[in-house]
């Protein structure tokens, strides 16, 4: 599976797509199936991380401050290029501004381990991400739409998505690696868990794909609209991390996970906050979900492409 691993995504999306629009009735119980998928996805991602691995990669200043201004000097002066040119509905504007403006933190790490990104540098960069965005996002939202739509970056989808899909697979795979550490046992269970990792990635593409396609269909002109800002800005940011990994002169795996951070964003994250919007935004739901299907695809691409943008022979490291 693994040496097909692209292949077994792309059927898995194009099943759960197939789902989503036979059984439309299916989707809110598989929208509940995503985060615990995910949570298991995330898991196995940690467990191949070594706790100790992460404590130094904390103190990796260079990567921090990278990772921080490709995700909160550059995607907003990305998003701002392209803004006049959105839809004019607010409801469709403020829809890709949530998930644009808000990086990914949780299979971000996933995707670009496969690419030879540094899993761990990303990992101990996620809690700083998190804050930020969530202290950021009501300003990058008056900045761009007035202070009226600030209010819309509640804190709780934020603390509830680090607390179940960051934190307790985090402290789940250090206990295991405490095992693994001290008993044959463990160590089985470890080695059985990280053959896992396609599986798990496979399931929640399909989960994400069934739970919301039924949710798309109901605004095709909207969403077709959006489709390809979501496209161009992955375009973009592809050349954009990499101008900033070359800035801080990081190496090859550090800038190919700049490369991930800078255009992977957290629709998982952000949903709850445009589902609780009032009903004159009900379009900015099916906004975010479109995002989540046009990353998909173009992280599938990245897998192949970021190693090329960034050779293990590149000059990131001079």
């Amino acid at each position: 599976m693994e040496d097909r691993q692209v292949a077994v995504y792309l059927a898995a999306m194009a099943a759960g797509g197939l789902l989503g629009w036979l059984a439309p009735a299916a989707g809110p119980g598989l929208e509940h199936a995503v985060n615990p998928v995910l949570g298991a996805l995330l898991f196995v991602t940690f467990l191949q991380v070594p706790a100790a691995d992460l404590v130094r990669s904390l103190r990796d200043g260079r990567f921090l401050a990278a990772a921080l201004v490709v995700n909160f000097a550059v995607v907003p002066l990305v998003v701002a290029a392209m803004f006049a040119f959105l839809p004019a509905d607010q409801a469709v504007r403020l829809g890709v501004l949530l998930v644009l403006l808000c990086p990914c933190v949780d299979y971000v790490i996933v995707f670009s381990g496969l690419a030879g990104g540094s899993s761990r540098r990303l990992l101990a960069a996620t809690p700083l991400l998190l804050v930020a965005q969530m202290l950021l996002l009501p300003v990058f939202l008056s900045v761009f739409m007035g202070p009226g739509l600030a209010g819309v970056g509640a804190f709780g989808p934020f603390l509830e998505a680090f607390l179940f899909l960051i934190a307790v697979p985090l402290a789940l795979a250090w206990a295991l690696q405490a095992w693994a550490a001290r008993r044959p046992a463990g160590a089985r269970t470890a080695a059985a868990a990280t053959t896992a990792m396609v599986p798990l990635m496979a399931a929640t593409l399909f989960t994400v794909v069934a739970g919301q396609i039924p949710k798309v269909g109901g605004s095709l002109a909207d969403v077709a609209a959006v489709i390809p800002f979501y496209a161009a800005f992955l375009a973009v940011m592809a050349f954009a991390g990499r101008a900033v990994a070359r800035l801080f002169r990081l190496d090859t795996g550090a800038g190919r996970a700049i490369v991930f951070t800078g255009a992977t964003r957290n629709s998982l994250v952000v949903l709850p906050l445009a589902l609780a919007l009032p009903d004159a935004f009900a379009v900015t739901a099916a906004v975010v979900v479109t995002q989540t299907l046009v990353e998909v695809l173009g992280m599938t691409a990245y897998i192949r492409l970021v190693p090329r943008l960034l050779p293990e022979t590149a000059p990131t490291a001079h």
